[in-house]
């Protein structure tokens, strides 16, 4: 093998010690992710079963929920860097102030999710319904999409309790838990699904009739409140395996320099996944002008495309936590080596899932009761972000290694701002002013990630991610 071949193996593979390790954080999360996406997925299908609209309306509002939950992932994140990087330093009273911090965050953004929910239902829903929608069935999207709104608002507050113990939890190092509670909930979530769902009409002994919509709403928020009961017991009965959490309330001081660090490095990632989360929304609802078998359509795609995505989505976290670990046990020249090493893994694990998806794009569409032409177009779908999976995850490594080291306005411009500054626009001025079809301006957007790739290539080989945050 000749010296260059040999140096990039080197640089791309890793040994035995390093896949040891991040398969060791990776598979627990990986569990959790399946579970969740591939139980989205058989829930989809359920509401999918009762008819077009109202799985277009679960779409609409769970892509509105989608922004709150990405709030409260953005915020935490921001905080979350610190979190691994204590752990990395071995110090526990260090991850302790974070966590309470991340409490104080989740309250906030509870109030204010909750609040804007409230006041602003019918306007925000309104703004997924084609305008040449027919009175009748915009009327019903609207009635099913507000029954499974106020229902879904009980189980926010659950959700971000989950959200602050889980990933304290993971950037410790301890994945385990938060996937037993994750899949727990998801099991739980399935079950009553069907049962509340479909009702004595599948289930002849059952005492009540199908409640659509709304049961399936029910379903998620008991799952919610059963997952974080599970991780609060837990970690606090747990002293000796869990000392991070002892004494977490015994106090509601944080070090106001710590404050200051957190909220300097963590507004940018907040507003990050508020802005690109919201991006998300608006990009739907681009797609939306074309008619409501592309909200379907884009709804399927969607969901479809998280359940294989998984291994991505979460060797995001894991790059987080074994380079923020690095960094913070201030183990520079392991961090370098590691990170090359981390992008090959996540984008060959992607490629791989990327090809089973284009094999089965055309099949996946048939388990919904849908239109023929909603599920054509939901199989065109497939194939075009099957195509582009390995692109989404190149840019997901990189803007999970920029944050590690607490580069977060650079993650902001890198992911936010080119959300709004590119993709968005470019989708707005296609869906509303050209006649592009809308599987062609679908494929445009996802290519464009295809400029984020390059300049991340730049900033990452730059080595400027490379941070320590935390002091002695």
């Amino acid at each position: 093998m000749s010296g260059t071949l040999l140096k990039t193996k080197n640089t791309l593979i890793g040994d035995r010690a390093f896949y040891k390790r991040v398969i060791a954080i990776l598979i627990p999360i990986v569990i959790q992710n399946t579970f969740t996406n591939a139980v989205s997925f058989v829930d989809n299908i359920m509401v999918g079963r009762i008819g077009e609209i109202e799985m277009s309306a679960v779409a609409t509002v769970n892509q509105l929920l989608f922004v709150f939950n990405l709030c409260i992932f953005g915020g935490l994140s921001g905080i979350g860097i610190f979190t691994a990087q204590f752990a990395g330093a071995n110090d526990p009273t260090g991850v302790r102030r974070t966590t309470r911090a991340k409490n104080y965050l989740s309250l906030a953004m509870l109030i204010i999710g909750t609040a804007v929910f409230l006041l602003f239902p019918v306007p925000l829903l309104k703004l997924y319904i084609a305008k040449d929608t027919a009175p009748a069935t915009a009327e019903l999207m609207l009635k099913y999409s507000l029954d499974y709104l106020y229902i879904m608002l009980i189980g926010l507050a659950p959700f971000a309790i989950s959200q602050v113990y889980g990933s304290t939890l993971r950037e410790e190092g301890e994945t385990k838990l938060p996937m037993i509670g994750g899949v727990v909930a998801i099991l739980v979530n399935l079950v009553l699904n069907y049962i509340l769902i479909f009702g004595n009409e599948k289930l002849a002994f059952l005492p009540f009739a199908p409640m659509g919509v709304t049961g399936a709403a029910i379903a998620t928020v008991i799952s919610r409140f059963i997952e974080a009961a599970m991780l609060v017991i837990i970690t606090h009965a747990r002293k000796d395996k869990y000392p991070s959490f002892v004494g977490l309330y015994r106090t509601a001081k944080i070090p106001l320099p710590l404050c200051k660090d957190m909220l300097v490095k963590g507004s940018p990632l907040l507003l990050n996944e508020f802005l690109w989360s919201f991006g998300q929304a608006v990009l739907l609802q681009c797609y939306s002008v074309r008619g409501l078998e592309c909200v379907a359509a884009a709804n399927i795609s969607s969901t479809v495309l998280n359940l294989f995505n998984v291994i991505a989505f979460s060797m995001g976290s894991a790059i987080a936590i074994i380079l923020g670990q690095h960094l913070g046990a201030d183990e520079i020249d392991e961090a370098k080596d590691s990170v090359w090493k981390l992008f090959t893994l996540s984008v060959a694990s992607c490629a791989i899932a990327s090809t089973a998806l284009a094999l089965c794009a055309d099949l996946i569409p048939r388990f919904y009761d849908a239109s023929d032409y909603t599920k054509e177009l939901a199989g065109s779908m497939l194939f075009i972000v099957a195509c582009t999976m390995p692109i989404f995850a190149f840019a997901h490594a990189v803007y999970f290694t920029l944050r590690s080291g607490g580069k977060t306005l650079l993650t902001f411009i890198f992911d936010c701002g080119f959300t709004w500054g590119v993709t968005i626009p470019f989708a707005f001025i296609t869906a509303h002013h050209t006649g592009l079809s809308i599987l062609a301006i679908y494929l445009c957007v996802q290519l464009l990630d295809l400029t984020k790739c390059i300049v991340g290539y730049i900033l990452i080989k730059k080595g400027i991610w490379i941070n320590r945050l935390i002091s002695e």
